[in-house]
């Protein structure tokens, strides 16, 4: 079954540059709407690390799902190996709601911040870890997912919105790069944010 990925967005900017960044693409819906009012096996949480959702959008999900969510994400995390849910990996929690049945945790800062995010590539690492949740499980065929980094990151619409289209490539299109040295690697880090910094003298 092709995933449905439905990127749900309130800011017209934030859906104007999606819309710029995937053209063409049939499978990825872009709708203006509440996001918890959007029917879809999964819901994304682009939270923190340490799975606090008592901000922002993460507040909103903690409140229309309950805040056992929280709770339960919490103790996940504090049960893994690192204790923490780094930036570019996920996990996936049940909600207990029939219209979203499973929510997603996907880090796009190691605590709220809004320092260097803008300048960083985490939408980019934060959707690879999103999209590579959603292959993995049986019953996830699609996903309401919000702008990532958008919020206190403060990252840039278009800057977010082209990350996380390269990460759409390589995780749903197979796109995987190819780096044959390592100029190749810094160059990509360079497209993925146009304010990212190499060297710092």
């Amino acid at each position: 079954m092709i995933m449905e990925i439905k990127l749900v967005y309130i800011d017209n900017f934030l859906g104007k540059a999606w819309r710029k960044a995937f053209s063409g693409i049939d499978n990825v819906y872009i709708i203006n709407e509440d996001i918890t009012k959007v029917k879809s096996d999964a819901i994304v949480s682009p939270a923190n690390s340490f799975g606090f959702m008592d901000g922002s959008l993460d507040y909103v999900l903690s409140e229309h799902f309950g805040w056992h969510i929280q709770e339960k994400l919490q103790e996940k995390i504090k049960n893994s190996d690192l204790g923490e849910l780094l930036v570019g990996t996920s996990m996936v929690l049940e909600t207990g709601n029939s219209e979203i049945p499973y929510l997603i945790s996907a880090p796009t800062m190691r605590v709220p911040m809004n320092f260097n995010i803008a300048t960083s590539i985490n939408a980019y690492l934060a959707m690879k870890a999103i999209l590579i949740a959603c292959k993995n499980h049986d019953d996830i065929n699609s996903v309401n997912i919000p702008g990532l980094c958008t919020g206190c990151g403060r990252m840039p619409y278009h800057i977010a919105a082209e990350q996380m289209f390269l990460a759409y490539e390589e995780v749903v299109l197979g796109k995987k790069r190819d780096f044959k040295e390592f100029g190749d690697a810094q160059r990509f880090q360079i497209k993925l944010n146009e304010n990212s910094l190499i060297w710092h003298h």
